[in-house]
């Protein structure tokens, strides 16, 4: 039985990926690092900011990580007006919390961002439980995130779906034993499937709450 839904910020509330490989672009490139379209494509992969760090840059300690990421931070909030909601999202938020399920937050990024986006796009009322990067030392594809989220609902893993559009977090939802629709953006369907998303749509306006009651029946 469906009881709650959890959903993932970027590419599933808003199509924020542009303004994300744009702001590390114009960062990677600062620090000398000029990198291609397709190596930026691990950042739509629901990795957190000091892994993406890490990976672009090899060992950093702590202070760089946190100095890098406020720089990143920086550029990517300069977009934040450009920034579109997902389409079909504010009827699909009001009908979920009509109908009583469970609703919460899980994002890969830090709590400062998560917080200032949720905040700009009004969605707050929606989600009283709200879990970040921050909160967890693994990020996705470790299912932390999506088990502490579920603590905080007080609702069992089973009984949850997650809405995301990142491999990574459909295999953090996987292995958390939770239920997945994918948000699927610019032909990833066949890759988001094949990481094992139980529903594929295109946006919030293709699904329906009593359709995705079924995947769990």
């Amino acid at each position: 039985m469906l009881r709650g839904i959890i959903f993932d910020l970027d590419g599933v509330l808003i199509d924020s990926h542009p303004a994300h490989m744009r702001a590390w672009k114009l960062f990677l490139s600062s620090l000398g690092r000029e990198v291609s379209d397709e190596e930026l494509e691990v950042v739509l992969e629901g990795q957190k900011r000091e892994d993406i760090l890490r990976h672009f840059l090899g060992e950093l300690t702590e202070q760089q990580v946190r100095q890098y990421g406020a720089q990143k931070e920086a550029l990517f909030r300069s977009s934040v007006p450009e920034i579109k909601i997902t389409v079909g999202l504010p009827e699909f938020l009001r009908q979920t919390a009509t109908s009583g399920l469970a609703m919460a937050l899980a994002s890969s990024g830090s709590r400062a961002r998560v917080e200032y986006l949720v905040k700009e796009l009004g969605f707050h009322q929606y989600f009283p439980a709200i879990v970040t990067g921050d909160d967890v030392t693994t990020g996705k594809p470790d299912p932390a995130i999506f088990n502490l989220t579920a603590r905080r609902m007080g609702v069992d893993s089973r009984e949850i779906l997650v809405c995301e559009d990142a491999v990574n977090g459909i295999q953090a939802a996987k292995l958390a034993g939770m239920k997945c629709l994918a948000i699927a953006a610019n032909g990833r369907g066949p890759i988001l499937e094949k990481a094992g998303a139980d529903k594929i749509v295109p946006d919030f306006t293709s699904v329906g709450l009593e359709e995705l009651k079924k995947l769990f029946t």
